[in-house]
Parts: structure tokens; C-alpha cells; sequence
């Protein structure tokens, strides 16, 4: 009976330890990570976000650049993903409705040639 309370008391001692260096000695430290490895969840959010400071300052090219972060696909298409999945959520309606008016924008905005893709 005493090895399997010391084996326990062990596995607990080791976990412990575990825990209190990774969490307090040497946590992980996340640098510069692209936006585009955000979950479904965050890249709505960010897409809000830029939907919100271009309905302050209407510089649709960059929130066209601000979108493009989150992959390869054109940012109109990141906006209505965000749409679909802030209409499916509860987004309340000014929230969603800030994301309308910029995929509303950005489907009749084209890059200026000679530029390149943002």
C-alpha cells in the first residue's frame, strides 16, 4: 500500500512541478502571429473591428489590406464569412450592419492597377 501512495504522490509532485514551470518560469510566449491563424471566432471579430475603424475613417484600401491578413482569399469574401457567422451567433444588428456596409463597399472597390494585391 505505501508504493502506490508514493507512486500517486509522485505523479502529483511531477504534474505540479509541470504546471508551475510552465505556466509561472517559462511560459509561452506568442510573437507576431498573423491574424490569419485566428479561429472562426476571432477572424469575425477582426473583421468587425476593421469594419468599425473603416466606418470612421472610409479608407476602404486599407481595410481591404487589414482583411487580406487573414489568408489568401479576397477580403470581401472574409466579410461575408464574418456576416454569416455573426448573423448565426447573435451579433446585435449595428455590429452586423457596419460589416454589410463594408462588403457592400468592397464589392463594387477594385485595387488600383499596378499595385499588386494588398
Amino acid at each position: 500500500m505505501g508504493r502506490w501512495i508514493l507512486f500517486l504522490l509522485s505523479i502529483l509532485l511531477g504534474a505540479a512541478l509541470g504546471l508551475l514551470y510552465g505556466w509561472v518560469v517559462n511560459p509561452v510566449e506568442y510573437i507576431d502571429t498573423a491574424p490569419d491563424s485566428l479561429r472562426v471566432d476571432y477572424k469575425a471579430d477582426y473583421v468587425l473591428m476593421v469594419a468599425e475603424a473603416y466606418s470612421l475613417d472610409r479608407d476602404l484600401p486599407a481595410a481591404a489590406r487589414r482583411l487580406a491578413l487573414l489568408g489568401d482569399a479576397e477580403p470581401l469574401e472574409f466579410a461575408r464569412q464574418a456576416i454569416m457567422f455573426g448573423s448565426q451567433q447573435g451579433y446585435n444588428e449595428t455590429d452586423l450592419a457596419l460589416m454589410r456596409k463594408l462588403a457592400s463597399d468592397l464589392q463594387s472597390w477594385s485595387p488600383a492597377p499596378g499595385l499588386g494585391s494588398p
